[in-house]
């Protein structure tokens, strides 16, 4: 989209001319974003080993079909409950929206100073759950699936990194940040593992390579 590109564009100018300030900020530890921590590498190799290997099924599939974002608290919904909990120096408006703060991004390593560029990845999309199990759940448990704060299954990633990822598995799509990738598998698994979803073939395999160097 036209907004996107000129986003990038006038992010790559900022970047050119404060080089030095952007390398810190996006090295310091304090902008890491709060995803849940996942579980070991040899607990997720555990687990992967659990999961049953099916052909995935996407027939009718709706993203309408998994309710967000629900009210966690006050005026506070999922989406702005996880921008505050990824975010540094927050602050929020009465309707909880966050009207400054910075973000970082641990898919691509790139900080941002307004929400606006920020999406609500789930790290395990809502189409790849539907294929692997979620078509078979209530409402209720689609709705709690996509407003799971609990798991490392949401985190807040800039918005064009997210889009390219769409609905795609570790087959197809992992972070390009490689220091992230590990931690990316690690919590996949223990999404799919903890809602009983399955894998196919080549995702399985995917993992079991990632995971054996992390």
């Amino acid at each position: 989209m036209p907004k996107l590109y000129a986003r990038r564009r006038l992010s790559i100018l900022a970047a050119l001319t404060g080089l030095m300030a952007s390398a810190a900020l996006v090295n310091s530890p304090s902008a890491s974003a709060a995803l849940p921590t996942p579980v070991s590498a040899a607990t997720a190799r555990g687990y992967l080993a659990q999961l049953t290997v099916a052909t995935e099924n996407r027939t009718g599939y709706s993203r309408d079909l998994f309710p967000l974002w629900i009210t966690i608290s006050g005026t506070c919904n999922t989406r702005e409950t996880v921008l505050k909990r990824d975010g540094t120096n927050v602050v929020t408006d009465s309707a909880c929206a966050a009207t400054s703060g910075s973000w970082y991004s641990p898919y691509d390593g790139a900080t941002w100073t307004a929400a606006s560029d920020l999406d609500i990845d789930h790290l395990v999309p809502l189409a790849e759950a539907w294929d692997s199990g979620a078509s078979k759940w209530t409402t209720a448990q689609r709705q709690g699936f996509a407003n799971d704060l609990t798991r490392p299954q949401l985190i807040a990633v800039t918005d064009n990194v997210n889009q390219a990822k769409g609905d795609q598995d570790p087959a197809t799509w992992v972070p390009s940040r490689s220091a992230y990738v590990c931690t990316y598998v690690r919590a996949w698994v223990q999404v799919k593992y903890y809602y009983n979803l399955s894998v196919d073939t080549a995702e399985k395999s995917a993992l079991t390579n990632y995971l054996a160097g992390c």
